[in-house]
């Protein structure tokens, strides 16, 4: 999983769901599946944002042992393709995925019907990173350098908003589109920094031997911890599916718990669900972000009210949206199991 790829799929606005999901993890071929009791499992999807990797570990960890089977379902995790996952949900051809506050904020904006129920790391754990030799370790500094992006439309106001938090001047510094190109490519070919989440690129900078300056961006505005990711489904499962809902938020609550407490042997769940993937890069991930998908709230998954409505309000302010979002309706936590 590149990581500039993969900032590109949480960030970006909701696409047409056009193309079909491919399969990452099946049930147990045409057999109906069955709980302990032997009743039988509903079975259901939940989309990734992108290749299996460490934001996703709790997943695994729930499917692997038992706990959707426990809360009578049987999960089929996949990966979107080309769709956009929160499309998928937003049309109901999937009732749950792993999206973004920034990506379903805009969504909604735009009538999309979506929910977040969860909120998979409780602090934004991104950030703007340079390999040390370039010596950037404050927004400030970044007068006169080169970011490297893809025109995401929170890109620019957020760079901008965190260089100026630090006293700087964001005109001065200078916005390359990089494409596709990774941050270890990029910043080999005049890129001095890009966005990133630490808890991979920035791990798999310790281990290359490349280590980074980071300024994570929730440090320079409170509106900028917003949740990514996040465990969404649609209004239509909240009010008309509430079980499934409560029943999956469960199972993967235990899932995150565990892998929070257990990060060594969920590391090697992921691995086994996905064996090429770097093996010392998830767990040593792994080991990094386990105790922030809980971090210091009363339970996995709490999200804040203040956290949704400060970022929309932000984003209407820095004109990425036209329409104000009421951050209230775009999330719930009545589906958590209790702290």
């Amino acid at each position: 999983m590149h990581n500039a790829i993969t900032r590109r799929r949480a960030l970006a606005t909701l696409a047409a769901a056009s193309v079909a999901l491919a399969t990452a993890a099946c049930g147990n071929g045409d057999e109906p599946a069955t709980g302990a009791r032997g009743e039988a499992l509903t079975k259901v999807q939940i989309a990734l944002d992108w290749t299996p990797n460490t934001n996703h570990t709790g997943l695994y960890v729930a499917q692997e042992k038992g706990f959707f089977a426990a809360h009578g379902l049987e999960v089929e995790i996949v990966q979107p393709g080309d769709a956009d996952p929160a499309a998928l949900v937003a049309a109901d051809k999937i009732p749950f995925a792993i999206s973004a506050q920034e990506a379903l904020t805009t969504a909604r904006a735009e009538g999309a019907p979506l929910v977040s129920i969860a909120a998979v790391i409780q602090h934004n754990t991104s950030g703007f990173a340079s390999p040390k030799d370039r010596n950037l370790t404050r927004p400030a500094q970044y007068a006169g350098k080169t970011y490297g992006g893809w025109g995401g439309p929170i890109e620019d106001p957020l760079l901008k908003a965190v260089v100026q938090a630090d006293g700087g001047d964001p005109s001065t510094v200078k916005s390359v589109n990089v494409g596709d190109a990774d941050f270890f490519a990029a910043t080999k070919k005049g890129i001095d920094f890009e966005w990133i989440f630490y808890g991979w690129t920035g791990i798999e900078a310790e281990l290359r031997g490349e280590p980074v300056n980071i300024q994570y961006v929730k440090d320079y505005d409170p509106a900028l911890d917003f949740y990514t990711p996040i465990l969404i489904t649609n209004e239509k499962r909240v009010s008309g599916d509430a079980d499934l809902v409560k029943n999956f938020t469960a199972a993967v609550s235990e899932g995150y718990t565990y892998a929070a407490k257990n990060a060594g042997e969920s590391a090697d769940i992921l691995l086994e669900a996905a064996p090429d993937l770097d093996a010392d890069l998830v767990k040593k991930s792994q080991e990094w972000l386990s105790p922030r998908y809980q971090d210091d709230a009363a339970r996995w998954g709490e999200q804040k009210s203040e956290i949704w409505t400060g970022f929309a309000d932000w984003l209407y302010q820095q004109k990425v949206l036209t329409t104000q979002v009421d951050g209230t309706k775009a999330f719930t936590n009545e589906f958590l199991p209790s702290a």
